[in-house]
């Protein structure tokens, strides 16, 4: 990828020549993806050495998850399930204020953990209370859905 000025923690936005490499990649590791076997095994070849690589079929899917994202001029991170973050981290991956996440750990609608004055947040425990709040969300739409359609507002 071309994104010279790379920081190793932040994602980074492609550029047009990463997205066009990433869409071609993409559609071409789709079409080989054996879906009912457990590994695939890919070839990757750098000047004149080419290495085979034996790779889970989960972990293949994310790789071409990761270059249709990019393809789409998406910037994707990885971050491990088990990871603790910021209570910055955790307000940019929910897109709040870092003060309106705060709220949330002070209400315990998230749990978290301190380590001397600082908070750490589970990805695992954003993840969930991410969950909870779009199925929250979702029983709001489908209420409000309801009484238009009682009301005969054409919903």
């Amino acid at each position: 990828m071309s994104n010279k000025a790379q920081t190793r923690d932040l994602p980074f936005l492609p550029s047009d020549e990463d997205i066009a490499l990433a869409k071609e990649s993409s559609r071409a590791l789709s079409m080989i993806l054996e879906t009912k076997a457990e590994f695939q095994t890919v070839t990757i070849q750098s000047d004149s050495e080419k290495t085979s690589v034996v790779l889970p079929v989960a972990a293949f899917r994310l790789f071409i998850d990761i270059l249709a994202n990019l393809s789409q001029g998406n910037a994707v991170q990885v971050v491990p399930v088990h990871a603790e973050l910021t209570t910055q981290e955790a307000a940019d991956l929910l897109m709040v204020s870092r003060p309106y996440l705060i709220q949330l750990l002070d209400r315990r609608q998230i749990n978290f953990r301190k380590v001397g004055t600082h908070r750490r947040i589970k990805y695992s425990d954003l993840l969930d209370f991410k969950n909870r709040e779009e199925v929250s969300r979702d029983k709001a739409l489908d209420e409000l859905a309801r009484q238009a359609q009682e009301l005969g507002m054409g919903y």
